[in-house]
């Protein structure tokens, strides 16, 4: 569990609420279901809309990892290169075969199966340089979806505002029942500004960083591989890993 990210949300609600009673109002005032459906379900609309089906489920799937990121598999990769290396070295690069069935990882699996066959090394590089650029293109899409919920959400919620509006003018005929129903109508202002700065927008950064890394990976791996399939001196592949563990 990502406690930072807990913590986030629940210093940013806790803001918002303190605020809120500081200033006189009342927790009660800021639950308005009508306002949340139109901006939420609005937005998600709007967003889905835009978006192919898969990507966005991929997105909404993705939003586990804002408070479980995978874990970093640097370290053990590490330990494992150090093993291709040697058994490449000692063996030939037929030995990998092993590794490549026992992976679950289907980057490595490719990356192994071509150092296997023989590939030339410049064609492994190739190879797996377009798998990774794929390989982001398609987490970067379903990541999107919550940089487009952000953009959404504020007009959404204006549009909840002025909905709510045309309802107060509606009843002008009842002064008493006018402040209240201008309060409610900007209750949906406040949902979509709100989601979007305070969750929308932050869940698409934090995706994004988790992407970059995973790719970040990828990339050493690939050059891993090229090594490896031309037969480098293991000085090289140690400065590899050297770079795989100095952000870990």
């Amino acid at each position: 569990m990502d406690w930072a990210s807990v913590a986030g949300i629940v210093l940013a609600l806790a803001a918002l609420l303190l605020g809120h009673g500081m200033e006189g109002g009342k927790f009660a005032s800021l639950v308005q279901p009508a306002a949340f459906i139109i901006v939420v379900v609005g937005t998600f609309g709007a967003v889905l809309l835009q978006t192919e089906r898969h990507t966005f489920l991929r997105g909404v799937h993705m939003l586990r990892w804002v408070f479980r990121p995978p874990e970093s598999q640097r370290t053990r990769l590490a330990r494992d290169i150090a093993q291709w290396s040697l058994h490449a070295r000692r063996d030939g690069l037929l030995s990998l075969e092993p590794f490549m069935l026992k992976s679950q990882d289907k980057f490595i699996q490719k990356g192994l199966r071509l150092v296997v066959d023989g590939i030339a090394p410049d064609k492994v590089r190739g190879l797996l340089e377009t798998e990774v650029t794929a390989y982001e293109f398609s987490e970067r899409q379903a990541a999107k979806i919550w940089e487009s919920a952000a953009g959404y959400s504020p007009t959404i919620g204006i549009i909840g505002a002025v909905l709510g509006l045309i309802h107060v003018m509606e009843n002008l005929a009842e002064p008493a029942k006018l402040g209240s129903g201008i309060a409610v109508a900007f209750v949906s202002t406040v949902y979509g500004v709100g989601l979007a700065n305070l969750f929308y927008y932050p869940v698409a950064n934090k995706l994004k960083n988790i992407i970059a890394e995973t790719v970040t990976q990828y990339e050493i791996l690939t050059d891993v591989f090229h090594d490896i399939a031309g037969g480098d001196h293991s000085r090289v592949i140690e400065e590899r890993v050297a770079s795989l563990l100095s952000r870990a």
